[in-house]
């Protein structure tokens, strides 16, 4: 700004009224972002300060001095010197034009001394390249966490009082923002990011001041960790039931995934209930990445997975029971014993079963056969059986329709029961 009151001129016995030059002249900075003004303790008056948006170590600040005046002008610049607290010779120039333009300076104070013919008026200005530094950086990362931290740089502009040589700071009120894509995480410089991503994911820093100067700087989360998912089909059926296990587990590492299968959660339930002592809940572990298991046994059973990478594991477990069912029996509803060697015995088929008892009745039910087998063994395979040709006492049955009660125990311990009807076809022989 001006010099209030009377203007100090740089030559004795020369004195000019402020007033003359207001209209005439004045110092501006073309293209600046924002323009603030000083607040001097000391000297009489304040100047303008000027920003400039910048990059890192690039110059972009101007100056501009006019005055309205015809004719030659001397324009004298100087620079304010911290270390001696005073105006240096910057340069100098002459000419008729109506200005005189510097650039791109340093930052710093500058004043210009414009003399036409015998008066001379000074101006004064604080120019800066402001560069926001933005060091975006991870220094910290583990299975739980990582840490986002950054690094701002300064957070004031640094000008002089010109007759203390005091130096002032112009706070640029720092703002910084954490970015996942759109999202703003956090508005701290230091944020922990809990349940870090499973993948390699970039995260950007932007710092700006109150200037309206802002800095991106840009972060990769290198992952480390994983993420435990599977599903089982099907969920329920009849033993022998085989599971599929399909592992989509998120950064794991093949061949290191652990799987517990647990054993019958009523069986777990029992023996606990026969000690005080802890009960090993887990039937067996395997380490396929994508296992196959048939149950043989009916039951409830739980099962869960442990995906790793190096050092860190993450666990899921179902999210309910796999539920195996004894149907104990299948039944056929006709069968044709003419002897062509096809669908010529009643035949059932069973699955985990220690003990089966199969009665074929008449329309009057009167029972006409009984087939039984009280040691079923291998229990891997399903079990079909023969339980009946056709014949009562040695000879043919008629034709018709017969009853049959099926009774049985389970390998659950459980007993199990029956019924229906069957249609016995002759047709030709």
């Amino acid at each position: 700004m001006h010099i209030k009151g009377l203007i100090r001129l740089l030559f004795p016995g020369v004195l000019v009224i402020w007033a003359a030059f207001v209209s005439q002249a004045q110092i501006t900075a073309p293209g600046a972002s924002f323009t603030g003004e000083s607040s001097y303790p000391v000297f009489e008056g304040q100047d303008p300060l000027f920003v400039y948006c910048t990059g890192e170590g690039e110059k972009a600040a101007l100056l501009r001095a006019t005055h309205d005046s015809t004719g030659p002008k001397t324009w004298e610049w100087q620079k304010y010197n911290p270390q001696s607290g005073s105006y240096e010779f910057f340069l100098s120039e002459n000419n008729s034009n109506g200005f005189s333009q510097i650039g791109p300076l340093e930052d710093g104070g500058y004043r210009v001394n414009i003399t036409a013919g015998e008066t001379t008026v000074t101006w004064r200005a604080w120019v800066f390249n402001n560069h926001n530094q933005a060091v975006a950086g991870i220094p910290e990362s583990n299975c739980l966490f990582f840490t986002l931290e950054a690094t701002p740089g300064a957070t004031t502009l640094v000008y002089y009082d010109p007759q203390s040589n005091e130096p002032l700071q112009w706070n640029k009120n720092l703002e910084i923002e954490w970015r996942l894509g759109e999202e703003v995480l956090s508005r701290q410089a230091v944020r922990q990011v809990y349940d870090p991503p499973t993948r390699d994911t970039e995260y950007t820093l932007v710092v700006r001041d109150r200037f309206g100067c802002e800095s991106i700087a840009k972060v990769t989360y290198q992952s480390i960790v994983t993420k435990a998912v599977f599903t089982a089909d099907p969920m329920n059926g009849e033993a022998p039931l085989t599971v599929n296990f399909s592992n989509a587990s998120e950064n794991g590492t093949p061949g290191a995934y652990e799987w517990f299968f647990f054993r019958d959660l009523d069986d777990i339930k029992r023996e606990s209930e026969k000690t005080t002592l802890p009960v090993d809940s887990i039937d067996f572990t395997a380490f396929d990445d994508n296992p196959v298991y048939t149950y043989e046994w009916s039951g409830t059973y739980m099962v869960k997975l442990v995906s790793k990478n190096n050092f860190c594991t993450d666990t899921a477990w179902l999210e309910d029971f796999i539920m195996v069912d004894t149907s104990f029996v299948a039944v056929p509803n006709v069968f044709t014993p003419n002897g062509d060697g096809t669908n010529d015995n009643f035949v059932v088929k069973y699955w985990s079963m220690e003990k089966v008892k199969i009665s074929v009745l008449n329309r009057w039910g009167r029972t006409v056969h009984v087939w039984e087998s009280n040691n079923v063994r291998g229990f891997e395979d399903t079990w079909i059986e023969s339980v009946w040709d056709g014949r009562i006492g040695g000879r043919l049955a008629s034709p018709g329709v017969y009853f049959y009660v099926i009774e049985g125990t389970g390998r659950d311990g459980k007993k199990r029961w029956k019924h229906g009807d069957v249609y016995l076809i002759r047709g030709r022989e």
